[in-house]
């Protein structure tokens, strides 16, 4: 089983509203998309990063040995632990509680424009990645004018939003022992990390 490491400290949490009515705003679906690119393996112990209440995560529980979401927002992890089958934890992404190599597959869902930054985060999710292992991040495609205008609206909002590009995205992750690839549909892209490193023997 997964362990935290280290004591926590969580910034203000911006999205704790929400969370009673979360999912009523946002539907709790997973995409065959996400859910092919994932290919969850059994038993596979998975990392929802920014997983919020648990909306994606719920639907990876029955074959995963371990669901683990991260969020900021001890509310949103409120809602997330009344689903079965999910760890919530509450951190946020820039430096995650966990010991390095920890996770077979992490999922990032429409978040990743939310952290304050990007290049650590992703970092951290690479530290956490086993050999062998995979990340799929999910964000709206940018170059789309209909997320265009979303951008403009969270500015507006005063958000603190920030849109990256898939290409973008996938340049926050380092090249040695990283295999990327991206792929879009309409406004949303995936943006896939795996790590080619070895399995220990």
């Amino acid at each position: 089983m997964i362990r935290k490491v280290g004591i926590l400290k969580v910034r203000l949490d911006h999205f704790g509203f929400l969370a009673p009515f979360y999912e009523r705003f946002i539907s709790a679906t997973m995409s065959e998309q996400l859910a092919d690119l994932l290919d969850v393996p059994d038993n596979g112990v998975v990392l929802d990063a920014a997983g919020g209440t648990g909306r994606i995560a719920q639907f990876l529980c029955a074959g995963a040995a371990q669901i683990v979401v991260v969020d900021e927002s001890r509310r949103m992890l409120r809602e997330a632990n009344r689903k079965p089958g999910i760890d919530p934890v509450c951190s946020h992404i820039e430096q995650l509680p966990f010991q390095d190599n920890s996770f077979d597959r992490i999922l990032m869902v429409d978040a990743l424009h939310h952290l304050a930054n990007q290049q650590r985060a992703s970092l951290e999710l690479w530290r956490l990645l086993k050999p062998g292992g995979r990340i799929v991040i999910e964000e709206p495609d940018v170059r789309t004018f209909a997320v265009k205008l979303i951008a403009v609206a969270e500015k507006v909002a005063l958000m603190r939003s920030h849109f990256l590009d898939p290409v973008r995205i996938a340049g926050l992750f380092p090249s040695k022992d990283a295999c990327v690839s991206i792929k879009t549909d309409g406004p949303t892209a995936w943006v896939t990390i795996e790590n080619r490193k070895r399995q220990p023997p």
